[in-house]
């Protein structure tokens, strides 16, 4: 299914992706969204000074407090030929604020307001046009790779005995859920919080792009250094491209995490319920791997997500383009591994040799 503009805006990161765009495309627009997501931001007590524009960026005299209103005509004003090439890095960045264990920042919250949402339709529909977006609807592709932050000095073979790796993961699943329903609290606001991911860790997790998919995680810790693994796979491939596919999933193998979440995703969606993910040891009966098409994380991830009357769940910590291997269907494959160098403090990572 091709997405449309609303689809797009329907997900807190693709509401993100589109102000980023414009955001980069035009310094008046970044000075304007950066002052007006001030106050919408749950850090707006501290030093303004995070909020500032960097030297680059800053104009020659400091203008007037900017309206929401200005921040709009500016946004329909702006030329979609000249946002083409930023596509990549609005993905990216869209992806780098990603959290789910704290309220949304300031620019998601100015993003999801019903005025800039209205004007943002306007860049998502050219960002839907854009050659560089064309793959995020695509389902899975042959010829994966497997990520290892790990240096070229440092090699590790893929990770092996998947159903050991969910086995494990479920009993600990459920014994957290049981000790967090004993041991937090009852006030839903409370400071406390723990696991917010909605998938297992562990497991093969490949992705279609290099050097893409180096750039594409969630709540990264800044890695400098990546061996990338060339994957040969196929199989039962259920394709997540909507919420609904992904609620569906959830409806077919639930596991309840209500005590272990609720606190982290009441703080980052705002809603007090019942909570589920799928069993993922139960769903391996069935599947070999699960993908998250692109638009299907711009769509889904980050909001609540109904699956029955009283329940919801949340695509967290799961990053778009990835595919998670719940059997031994993923092998590596004899092609060279490759390895990736970023240099400090800089987004773009550099082919440094292939073994």
């Amino acid at each position: 299914m091709l997405p449309d503009a609303e689809s797009l805006l329907a997900g807190p990161r693709g509401r993100r992706l589109c102000l980023e765009l414009a955001m980069e495309a035009d310094e008046e627009i970044l000075w304007a969204a950066r002052h007006l997501s001030y106050n919408l931001d749950p850090a707006a007590g501290r030093s303004r000074a995070m909020y500032t524009l960097s030297s680059s960026k800053e104009p020659e005299s400091v203008p007037a407090a900017p309206t929401v209103a200005e921040l709009i005509d500016r946004i329909n004003a702006l030329d979609l030929e000249t946002v083409n090439s930023l596509v990549p890095y609005a993905l990216q960045r869209s992806v780098d604020t990603a959290r789910y264990w704290q309220e949304p920042d300031g620019e998601d919250a100015l993003a999801a307001t019903d005025a800039v949402t209205a004007a943002l339709a306007h860049i998502a529909a050219g960002v839907l046009e854009s050659p560089a977006s064309q793959w995020w609807w695509d389902g899975f592709r042959p010829g994966q790779w497997a990520i290892d932050w790990r240096s070229a000095n440092d090699p590790a073979p893929l990770p092996r005995n998947p159903q050991q790796i969910l086995s494990k993961w479920g009993r600990k699943e459920r014994a957290d859920e049981a000790r967090a329903a004993w041991e937090r609290p009852a006030d839903i606001r409370a400071q406390v919080g723990g696991e917010w991911w909605s998938i297992p860790h562990g497991l093969v997790q490949t992705v279609p792009l290099i050097p893409e998919g180096l750039s594409l995680v969630e709540d990264s810790l800044g890695w400098e250094n990546a061996t990338t693994i060339p994957v040969s796979a196929a199989g039962r491939i259920l394709e997540i491209r909507t919420a609904t596919d992904w609620t569906d999933l959830c409806r077919t193998y639930p596991l309840e995490v209500t005590a272990s979440r609720r606190h982290d995703w009441f703080r980052s969606t705002g809603r007090h319920g019942r909570w589920l993910i799928p069993d993922w040891e139960q769903a391996a009966s069935e599947w070999d791997a699960v993908h998250l098409t692109v638009a299907g994380y711009l769509n889904a991830a980050g909001r609540a997500l109904p699956v029955g009357p009283d329940t919801a769940t949340v695509i967290a910590g799961w990053d778009p383009g990835s595919t998670i291997w719940l059997t031994h269907a993923a092998r590596e494959s004899e092609q060279p591994r490759q390895f990736w160098h970023r240099p400090d403090n800089q987004d773009e990572w550099f082919q440094i040799r292939a073994d």
